[in-house]
């Protein structure tokens, strides 16, 4: 016990786990790595508290556990806070797996416990050969660079003390004191691919090399020290909600920073993919969709911008203030004589005798066409904001104003109508005003 408690202490103060004069739980489900971590903790001076869940999936071995838990508290005197879950009504409820389940019903428990208790930390027990296996998982998944680099040491206020020691490390200091602990019979199974990689695929790497699990970990670390570096030059250079190309297509690699803006947005592999394929044979105006965000190839730059609903059409019956949405009403008024005219792009004035109610604020529609102010002929309003330098999302979102008969006075934002212009017969003139929110 000894020298894993000289391995975490060593573990704990390089990386800043723990603070000396704080409080610090600890997840106990009485199996053997949670054990030694509660017994470590203590020998090591810290002021902890046991956490255990019981979340009722293996029948009379979720009973056992508790039991052996509170009686380990209890020799230990270390306070223990227990809880019970319904985790199958609750996966079923939020249909998600039982896996799932536990673990978000467990961590949501940790972080209340933390705010009630002023806790400094939630220390779980996951060791080196955790972060290996996970490790490995996810290089079967075919993960990048964040998926290689392990299991953190700290996570916000979860904290992993023991990834610094071996599973074997672990058995053999329970072992050097007599101390026992309970075994989950579910983990015993190559049921799922965790098990799987666990009972099968590690000890095969093992029998190549017995130093396996190490230098895997080793590695891990390399590249999580990697990982650092990464991260801070994608910090510098991440773009907002617009990319420039040439910028994209003169970076170290271009896929991985496509793949680091666009996949906390939703969009997979094989998309970042044909997204660049697009760029390097010139598609604009190619679009690419995830479940929350729309991408959008347009001439020099990438648009990224979330979905939105359609606009449904804006009635407006009269003269008065109207709320179109969160930021943005409309201010419709008339206005006696015809010197008021304004050259504002947010504000629009027509002569009131050629513009009548009910007005209809909508999006743009295909077919839909207008007379430029200081032009005679028509033009296809696409082809107005085409000639405006508009992007594919701008078109989309741009609206027009039109009155009763159907007749678009305004392009919000860009142009009136002739045909609407005021001019020195016009008695009255109806001044339309965009408000927006600060």
């Amino acid at each position: 016990m000894n020298y894993l408690k000289l391995q975490v202490a060593r573990f704990i103060s390089s990386q800043q786990l723990l603070s000396a004069d704080g409080l610090h739980l600890v997840a106990l489900s009485g199996g053997a790595d949670s054990v030694a971590l509660m017994l470590v903790l203590k020998a090591l001076d810290y002021r902890i508290e046991a956490v255990h869940c019981n979340f009722h999936l293996r029948g009379e071995e979720s009973d056992r556990d508790e039991q052996f838990v509170k009686d380990l508290c209890n020799r230990e005197q270390v306070p223990l806070h227990l809880i019970h879950f319904d985790t199958k009504e609750y996966a079923s409820l939020h249909q998600v797996s039982i896996e799932m389940a536990a673990r978000e019903l467990r961590y949501r428990y940790f972080a209340q416990l933390i705010e009630d208790m002023d806790a400094a930390s939630v220390c779980v027990a996951h060791h080196r050969d955790d972060a290996v296996e996970t490790l490995l998982m996810n290089l079967l998944r075919g993960a990048g660079i964040h998926g290689l680099t392990g299991i953190r040491a700290r996570n916000g206020h979860i904290v992993r003390p023991l990834l610094c020691a071996g599973r074997k490390d672990i058995l053999r200091a329970l072992e050097s004191i007599g101390q026992e602990y309970v075994t989950d019979s579910t983990n015993l199974e190559p049921d799922v691919l965790r098990n799987k990689v666990r009972l099968q695929l590690i000890p095969l790497l093992q029998q190549l090399n017995p130093s396996a699990s190490e230098n895997i970990a080793r590695s891990s670390y390399y590249l999580s020290e990697a990982e650092k570096i990464y991260d801070a030059w994608f910090v510098a250079a991440a773009p907002g909600t617009d990319l420039s190309i040439s910028s994209l297509m003169s970076s170290p690699s271009p896929l991985c920073m496509l793949h680091e803006w666009l996949a906390p947005f939703g969009f997979n592999r094989t998309q970042i993919s044909e997204i660049l394929e697009s760029i390097a044979s010139v598609q604009s105006g190619r679009e690419f969709s995830s479940p929350s965000h729309t991408l959008i190839i347009d001439r020099e730059s990438l648009i990224l911008a979330p979905i939105e609903p359609p606009m449904k059409p804006f009635v407006i019956p009269e003269t008065g203030l109207y709320r179109i949405n969160e930021t943005t009403s409309l201010r419709v008024s008339l206005i006696e004589g015809s010197s008021d005219i304004s050259r504002e792009p947010e504000v629009c004035t027509v002569d009131a005798a050629k513009v009548k109610f009910p007005l209809t604020l909508r999006p743009v529609q295909a077919g839909d066409r207008f007379v430029p102010f200081g032009m005679k002929g028509s033009k296809l309003i696409s082809d107005f904001l085409t000639d405006q330098k508009l992007s594919l999302l701008d078109k989309r979102r741009q609206l027009v104003l039109a009155d009763s008969t159907g007749l678009i006075f305004w392009v919000l934002g860009l142009r009136t109508a002739n045909p609407c212009r005021v001019t020195p017969s016009t008695s009255s003139i109806l001044r339309i005003a965009i408000i927006f929110k600060n």
